[in-house]
């Protein structure tokens, strides 16, 4: 609808007189009370009816607005290099002497960052649906170019998160020395922290059924799940290895710990301090709780602000003060109800009536609140709230459960002074009021889960529960309640009897097994406690490293696994390394195995050598060189190359597979390869690939030798399917200076200039290879030369004038002279290659294609130089096959090449040639081959009689 300006100003008058006419029925409807007796929800509603008015107004004023006054709301800023987390305002750091009261040794702190566990079934997210407890706006963000990328990509969170691969490479550099393990663990959850706040940013404003973000979502709860599995492990092996090293140091002191002495009275401090002092598991099952309710404040702190309790001074149950206020006044105060007389905290109860539904409602609320607080580790926010709200009975009631110290017991202060005694003394009477108040049913459900925390009562705590990690929360915060008084009993010095608790106290007699085992025996909690990480987290609290490692090979193994789970399970591998599980190492480089197959089809190519460098040696030459493989450009593989020696790969070994791998795609069957087969010029992708892979030995000087052998035994292949255009290029790629070079480094290696056998059998192969080409080059040329540069002679004029006749003798004379000048190159291109033909034919030393034999001292042989003469069978069976393709074939072109020069008596010497037994030629003709040539000797021999001269070239008298 468009509206004039006029118009618009009319809108706004109204919407303004609107807005006071409503707060005029506002004030005029209410109560005629004292400021002090206005109760607290009238005026949170009237406050909040007001400010949903101004809002409309506003909302008003910007939809009929010109254009160019409305302000654009634009993305915030997803660059998490300017984000800075908000400090929390939470209370004391967790450990066990803030926990159970204690003194000495701590647990490692609780981390207090601002990102939390993003769980969908995490026990917060069950409260967000509780009035007025909605998550806290973030922070307002500037615009970059990174959110319009992200945005506009088809997955944002994919492409959000890809960063992570090289962040976690560059953390794992700079952590590296063993001393710095925990460190890198710290990295590894900083880094998860910082993409998950960013992901969070990201889809603040998404559904879970937009298809775009839908990978977005699982990437981020895959992120917080690893968080919380990296703070864990960091804090239980942690104490693990220092509990490791004092041992040590224990076993070499003598003696023990002084036992403790009868009749010296021991606070309940000291008692617990000391259990957890000696008992690693209890101090573990702490750290389980601890860590626990971190991941909990993460959620909490996201919302808990927003949690208004709104009171001006600390006065509860003000409703119901309100009334019973009234009613003595005389003042009407509506229909009478069953409404408590009394205001004191019992009265409820005690007098079997009700509160004022207001009162009940906030009093619900609180409730919901203290007990989220708790589960968050904040005991002591939930004690300010309870003041606030005018309820410090409430507060002074949570503070039942601390340890009794007396710090009086080991001395007075200077000047015999006493010092302040701290804690509980009665305790045991205290919990067992709790445990009496859990067994009411007119109790609230939360208020029963608040004192079942406090004192070990897991049958009320349950209840509230809606995750795996909620009943590991409770399980576990109830297993270290009952082994810590247990320890109280056993060892008071406390001159009275102590309170009997429930046997149902002392029934569950648990550990950490029993209680995954009777997790995973809830049914509602099955899918949950399958998941991949609370599996880890199981194993890391059990301290099962062998069956984690197994879980995790079973994991990676199978099917859709995700890429994110890969990189995490390739650090943890690493990390269970440095702290020294070297069992099960096969499974450990699967894992890793798999996440390097991630990188390079995931087109990581920076980060593969460093990862394939943690593989076993075979292992890392399989890898590389499958990597390598895929590498076309020139100066990235120089690159690749220069990373890979860096991480101490064996880079000759890596190359030389290369080429193999690519060689041998393609398998070629000699023995069905015939003669008869036509030349291919066309040089397809394949043998491009074959080709450029030569270029992969030639980087480094020290492997021209193997560069010889991979290129000797591609030209082979070519060769025998006569593709010499793509044999003469894999020969181009070698260097002109080969056999040089290697003749240059075995000097200076060895200190002789004698050659092993296998680099003598490469460079005869070479040359061979050398002579094969040229021969080939030299017939083309040949055939260039006689076919298309032989001159046509003139046609005589048919009755032409004399000047037409003059013309035809100067052409004739010019024919002649280009046809002597013709026959004279032809003469000396046939000699050319009649020499070439023969340097393949008549191949010194054993002929073409065959290994000189060597003369081997087996004395003076190394076991490296014994193993290099072994002799490739493959090898030696192409050598023989490709001299029966090409040889008697090469005869022939010699033939054609002397008949068509006339060069007849040379023709006719061939057959003497083939019949020596120097060169045994005739060997590697088969009958049809040699019938044929003998044929065309023959013809040759008849032109030798038509000259007048004898069949064999000689004169007759």
């Amino acid at each position: 609808m468009d509206l004039s300006q006029d118009d618009s100003f009319a809108v706004r008058r109204h919407g303004r007189r609107s807005l006071q006419a409503l707060e005029a029925m506002l004030d005029a409807g209410s109560p005629a009370v004292r400021d002090q007796q206005i109760s607290k929800t009238f005026r949170r509603r009237s406050a909040a009816t007001a400010l949903s008015v101004q809002k409309s107004i506003q909302l008003l004023d910007e939809s009929i607005s010109s254009p160019s006054s409305k302000q654009v709301r634009t993305p915030g800023n997803l660059k998490h290099s300017t984000y800075i987390p908000k400090h929390l305002n939470s209370g004391s750091k967790f450990d066990v002497s803030s926990r159970m009261g204690v003194m000495g040794r701590k647990t490692p702190q609780k981390d207090r960052s601002h990102h939390g566990s993003f769980h969908e079934d995490s026990f917060s997210s069950s409260f967000h649906n509780l009035s007025g407890m909605k998550p806290l706006p973030e922070e307002t963000e500037d615009v970059t170019t990174t959110n319009v990328r992200l945005l506009l990509e088809e997955d944002p969170g994919i492409s959000a998160s890809k960063s992570l691969y090289t962040d976690f490479l560059q953390c794992l550099k700079e952590h590296a020395p063993a001393d710095e393990l925990f460190t890198l663990v710290e990295g590894y959850e900083g880094l998860c922290q910082e993409q998950v706040s960013m992901l969070k940013k990201l889809i603040r404003h998404a559904s879970r059924q937009d298809e775009k973000f839908t990978k977005t979502f699982k990437v981020l709860h895959e992120l917080c799940l690893e968080e919380s599995t990296w703070k864990l492990a960091k804090n239980l092996f942690k104490d693990r290895q220092e509990s490791a090293v004092q041992e040590d140091i224990g076993m070499d002191q003598d003696g023990d710990d002084a036992p403790l002495v009868q009749g010296i009275l021991q606070s309940d401090r000291k008692i617990v301090n000391e259990l957890f002092e000696k008992e690693q598991a209890i101090r573990e099952a702490q750290l389980v709780v601890d860590w626990l309710e971190s991941g909990a404040q993460d959620d909490f702190e996201n919302f808990s602000e927003n949690v208004k309790f709104f009171s001006d001074r600390a006065v509860g149950y003000e409703n119901s003060r309100h009334r019973l206020m009234n009613k003595s006044s005389g003042v009407p105060t509506g229909a009478e109800r069953s409404q408590v007389t009394e205001l004191d905290p019992d009265a409820p109860m005690r007098q079997n009536m009700l509160l004022d539904d207001l009162d009940k409602e906030d009093e619900d609320r609180l409730l919901q609140y203290i007990f989220i607080c708790l589960r968050a580790g904040q005991l002591e926010k939930a004690q300010k709230t309870c003041i606030d709200c005018g309820q410090a009975w409430r507060a002074a009631t949570l503070e039942g459960w601390r340890l009794f110290h007396d710090p009086n017991f080991s001395g007075l202060g200077p000047e015999c002074q006493r010092s302040p005694v701290e804690g509980n003394p009665n305790r045991d009477i205290w919990k067992m009021v709790c445990w009496n108040m859990v067994q009411d049913p007119r109790v609230n459900t939360y208020e029963k889960a608040i004192y079942s925390v406090l004192s070990g009562n897991l049958r009320g705590l349950l209840p509230v529960c809606r995750s795996w990690v909620d009943y590991l929360w409770a399980y576990f915060r109830t297993l270290v309640d009952v082994k810590v008084e247990n320890e109280i009993r056993l060892k008071s010095t406390i001159r009275r009897s102590l309170e009997n608790l429930p046997g149902e106290y002392w029934e569950k007699n648990l550990n950490a097994k029993t209680v995954f085992r009777e997790i995973e025996a809830n049914e509602s909690l099955k899918q949950e406690a399958y998941e991949l990480h609370h599996i880890i987290q199981k194993y890391i609290i059990l301290g099962d490293i062998t069956g984690l490692v197994d879980v995790l090979y079973e994991r990676v193994t199978g099917p859709d696994i995700s890429p994110h789970t890969l990189r995490f399970l390739a650090h943890f591998v690493l990390f269970l390394r440095h702290i020294g599980h070297r069992s099960q190492e096969s499974q450990c480089d699967m894992i890793l195995e798999r996440y390097v197959e991630h990188l390079i089809t995931s087109r990581q190519h920076s980060l593969v050598a460093h990862y394939v460098a943690k593989l076993p040696q075979a292992a890392q030459i399989h890898w590389y060189s499958k990597f390598l493989e895929g590498i076309t450009d020139h100066e990235e593989r120089q690159h690749f190359l220069e990373l890979g020696e860096g991480e101490g790969l064996d880079v000759a070994m890596i190359t030389k597979r290369v080429v193999e791998n690519i060689r041998s795609r393609s398998h070629v069957d000699f023995s069905r390869i015939h003669d008869t087969q036509s030349v291919d010029t066309n040089i397809s992708e394949e043998d491009r690939q074959k080709i450029e892979a030569i270029d992969w030995l030639v980087f480094d000087v020290a492997q021209r030798a193997e560069a010889v052998r991979q290129a000797n035994a591609v030209m082979r292949t070519f060769i025998a399917l006569k593709k010499l255009e793509a044999a003469k290029a894999v020969f181009d790629k070698l260097p002109p200076d080969s056999v040089d070079v290697i003749h240059k480094i075995w000097h200076q290696q060895m200190g002789t200039p004698v050659l092993p056998p296998e680099d003598c059998n490469a460079i005869r192969e070479y040359l061979c290879i050398k002579a094969y080409l040229d021969a080939m080059e030299s017939f083309n040329d040949w055939v260039q030369h006689y076919h298309h540069g032989k001159p046509t002679k003139p046609p005589a004029p048919a009755g032409g004038s004399f000047t037409d006749k003059v013309a035809h003798e100067h052409r004739l004379k010019q024919y002649e002279q280009e046809h002597d000048r013709w026959r004279h190159n032809l003469l000396m291109q046939t000699q050319s290659t009649k020499e070439h033909i023969y340097n393949v034919l008549l191949f010194a030393d054993g002929g073409w294609m065959v290994d000189q034999p060597q003369e081997k001292d087996e004395e003076d042989m190394s076991d490296d130089q014994a193993i290099d003469t072994a002799i490739d069978p493959q090898r030696v069976e192409q050598m023989q096959r490709l001299r029966g393709l090409v040889l008697p074939g090469l005869t022939v072109l010699l033939h054609s090449v002397l008949h068509s020069s006339e060069q007849f008596e040379e023709c006719v010497r061939l057959a003497d040639i083939l019949a020596s037994e120097q060169h045994t030629l005739y060997k590697v003709f088969q009958k049809a081959e040699l019938q044929r040539l003998l044929q065309l000797i023959r013809d040759s021999s008849l032109q030798l009689l038509d000259q007048g001269r004898g069949p064999l070239g000689y004169e007759q008298s």
